[in-house]
């Protein structure tokens, strides 16, 4: 069903931590298109915090009260533990509303097709926060593919890596693999995803994990994915969360040239700094962190494409008014799941 265009889409955020406070509730507040009606979180401290940065939204504590008050609401976005998304999900799904999962979208591909069959016979969309389709790295990369300055790519090797030896301090410490927990099921979402939209479908797929972190009852803290192409592309992929030094975001090579960036996508520190969407210096890359196109000894910068975490939203308003494709088609994430899935079963 969709929403009246003179409207705004009626939103609620459930969890307050790093997603909703983060990502969220800034992106949604910072929409026309959207109205931050209520925030779900039974934490005092962040009850106190999202009071204060969204005067106008409903504080409340429980799944139970929000969706109590269903018939005034649009949208329900899931900023949860991976775990708890399944039934979040088929919970609002059952009231008439549409669904924004973060990743991991759910601890089996068997639930996820579960939740996209019952959205399908619901009437309503559902999608999922793949926001790394949105890096500034990750876009100028797709620019510099698209260039064809590269020639034909051979090789694409991903990173995401931090050192943090005392644990992430969140659900990623503690939630078991069989609750879509692990370094592979939260990071691995992002770089497959990211691997599969510039490369396409994959044909062969090994894998590593390991349990390096100080929680040693939890899932893995570091993983590996080599992943062949139908294209005839090879994806090697690392995530860490015990990394002392980091190797490059994207190393690509290709016939002609390379092309090397180092460093993290900056648009989650500057939101958690405050710093609104709207911000003209918002998902501006500073020219010391732009990646080198070439070969060794000739090899210049390119000028980093402007992160764009906002355009989910803006694409997402555009779908639940019946004007545009969801800005991630829930099959993408699902196929992702099936491939951490494949992985996990060789461990």
């Amino acid at each position: 069903m969709a929403v009246a265009a003179a409207a705004p889409i009626r939103t609620a955020v459930v969890g307050f931590g790093i997603s909703g406070n983060v990502f969220h509730a800034p992106l949604i507040a910072a929409n026309p298109d959207f109205s931050l009606h209520v925030i779900v979180t039974s934490r005092p401290e962040r009850a106190a915090d999202a009071s204060r940065l969204y005067p106008q939204a409903r504080i409340i504590r429980t799944p139970e009260e929000l969706f109590a008050c269903a018939a005034d609401l649009d949208l329900v976005v899931l900023g949860t533990p991976p775990h708890t998304h399944f039934d979040l999900a088929a919970t609002a799904i059952a009231h008439g509303l549409h669904v924004v999962v973060d990743k991991p979208f759910v601890p089996t591909s068997a639930l996820g097709e579960e939740l996209i069959s019952r959205a399908a016979d619901g009437g309503v969309r559902l999608t999922v926060f793949q926001n790394r389709r949105w890096d500034a790295d990750f876009l100028t990369l797709k620019k510099v593919l698209a260039s064809g300055a590269l020639g034909e790519v051979t090789t694409f090797e991903s990173r995401f890596e931090w050192w943090r030896p005392e644990g992430f301090g969140n659900w990623r410490d503690t939630v078991s693999l069989s609750e879509g927990g692990g370094i592979l099921h939260d990071l691995g979402a992002h770089l497959i995803d990211q691997a599969v939209q510039l490369f396409g479908p994959v044909e062969r797929t090994y894998g590593e994990t390991a349990n390096r972190g100080p929680h040693q009852d939890a899932a893995d803290t570091e993983a590996f994915v080599s992943m062949l192409h139908t294209s005839g592309v090879r994806s090697r992929l690392w995530m860490n969360g015990m990394a002392a030094q980091a190797g490059p975001r994207f190393h690509v090579l290709g016939s002609r040239s390379a092309y090397t960036k180092w460093g993290l996508d900056g648009q989650e520190p500057a939101l958690a700094a405050g710093l609104p969407p709207s911000d003209p210096g918002y998902g501006v890359e500073p020219q010391g962190s732009w990646g080198l196109l070439g070969v060794d000894g000739s090899a210049g910068a390119v000028p980093a494409e402007r992160g764009a975490y906002p355009q989910f939203y803006v694409q997402l308003a555009g779908a639940l008014r019946g004007q545009g494709p969801l800005p991630v088609d829930p099959a993408g994430p699902l196929n992702v799941l099936k491939i951490i899935e494949g992985i996990h079963a060789m461990a």
